[in-house]
């Protein structure tokens, strides 16, 4: 552990006469076994902000900033950043996520008690190379165990963000929690509701891509798991969980719609398990409704997108979400014919890698079955066809540019249009790609985009 520390830290250590600790996720790590890239040290001790900044500032270390209600001290130096607390014991009040009294302690037994799992309370001692346990936390992380700090009725019912923590971190280091916790978490599930809707989805983010924190495979899919086990799911996506027990036609799905959602979430890769999460939000409502899922993918799209924006996700990551819910389901029985899909391939274009990912991870979610989806199959194979045929696929790659057909006296206002229909009309046929060809085709492109003009 000493090796992994700052040369400046054991020089902040030794100018102090409190101890100072590294705590949390940095000390559990190490005692894990856990490796990862710019790791996070906090550091923390019996030592006001005020001591502590005068020897930061001897030794070398940035203050960039002091937060003295809460005893932060947040440090840098040599491109490493640090923060510091000191020993403190808080006090909630049921519903409300920060602490509504802190108390500045000595007491090494009471700091670890503010915090939320044995796991990330257990100590590092620089100035003595030791390691300080208050609370048995080095026997639960041998055990990939998750203990709550106190009793989990408490540490839950203080700050419901936890309930999310106990998901991530289960889901992050392949740990599991106790019978205790997870009783204590199913108990004050409702409390996720008092959370910010920015706070609830940046946790679900780091679910999703838990298994590539330190390389637990299953993590994203485990994690999910955990959130539908303790009840938070219901509270956060009950549009969602509404497919729980909900069965789906035996010759296409193993699973029920929420089970088959989280399945395709386990398969997917991460640039699209948020919407492989909820590609068939739409499909219980319109079971409910219709008796069928027929109109599940124009659903979802609606659903997704108030959920979405419900969580507050950033607008680009709404779009692109929903446009995938949206066509998730295309071609779906490899019906559609060839030139119908290049027009959607150059209608979609920057969406496909996605869209194909998605379609496989949809179909490995309905029965387990890792080949590769039939659908991505053809349109794979087509795609390879159309780059040998030098089938244009953007405006960018026509023979002839928007600046040229203005030139030639085309209204600047229906370029766009007119690139797009030239482009509709060359990718299915090639060989019009050149710049002759194109511009005798320009009546049938402009008669075309003036008509989708006035359409709106």
């Amino acid at each position: 552990m000493k090796a992994l520390l700052h040369e400046k830290l054991h020089r902040l250590a030794n100018a102090l006469d409190a101890p100072l600790y590294v705590v949390g996720g940095f000390t559990r790590d190490f005692l894990a076994g856990l490796k990862k890239e710019n790791a996070d040290i906090d550091l923390c001790g019996p030592i006001s902000p005020e001591t502590l900044t005068k020897a930061a500032s001897s030794v070398g270390l940035e203050i960039k900033a002091v937060y003295k209600n809460t005893g932060t001290v947040k440090l840098g130096g040599d491109g490493d950043d640090y923060e510091f607390a000191s020993f403190r014991s808080d006090k909630y009040v049921r519903g409300v996520h920060a602490p509504v009294e802190i108390f500045f302690t000595d007491d090494i037994f009471l700091d670890a008690r503010r915090r939320d799992f044995t796991v990330n309370a257990v100590y590092y001692d620089i100035k003595n190379e030791c390691f300080v346990d208050p609370l048995n936390g080095i026997d639960a992380i041998k055990e990939k165990r998750l203990s709550t700090v106190d009793k989990a009725d408490k540490v839950f019912g203080e700050d419901g963000l936890r309930l999310m923590r106990l998901a991530r971190q289960c889901a992050q280091l392949g740990f599991f929690p106790d019978e205790e916790c997870l009783r204590g978490a199913q108990k004050n599930a409702a409390l996720i509701l008092d959370i910010s809707p920015e706070r609830i989805f940046a946790e679900l983010l780091q679910i999703l891509s838990a298994d590539e924190k330190y390389g637990f495979s299953d993590g994203h899919y485990q994690g999910l798991l955990l959130l539908e086990k303790i009840g938070v799911l219901e509270k956060i996506l009950p549009e969602l969980t509404l497919g729980k027990g909900m069965v789906q036609r035996s010759d296409y799905h193993k699973y029920d719609v929420l089970g088959h959602s989280l399945r395709a979430v386990r398969y997917a890769k991460k640039e699209v398990r948020l919407a492989a999460l909820l590609h068939d939000v739409g499909k219980p409502l319109c079971h409910l409704r219709d008796g069928n899922a027929y109109a599940h993918p124009e659903e979802g799209e609606v659903l997704a997108r108030d959920i979405l924006s419900r969580l507050k996700a950033p607008k680009k990551t709404v779009s692109h979400v929903c446009e995938l819910v949206k066509w998730h389901m295309y071609d779906f029985d490899c019906k559609a014919k060839e030139n119908r899909l290049r027009k959607f391939f150059v209608a979609n274009y920057p969406l496909l890698p996605d869209l194909l990912a998605l379609k496989q991870a949809d179909f490995s979610g309905c029965k387990d079955d890792l080949t590769k989806a039939p659908t991505v199959q053809k349109w794979e194979e087509l795609l390879i066809k159309m780059r040998a045929e030098h089938a244009p696929t953007t405006v960018r790659e026509l023979a002839v540019s928007g600046k040229e057909l203005i030139d030639d006296g085309l209204p600047p206002e229906l370029t766009a249009l007119v690139l797009k229909e030239l482009l509709t009309l060359a990718v299915c046929d090639p060989s019009l790609n050149q710049k002759e060809r194109l511009k005798k085709l320009l009546p049938v492109a402009i008669r075309a985009a003036e008509q989708k003009k006035e359409n709106g």
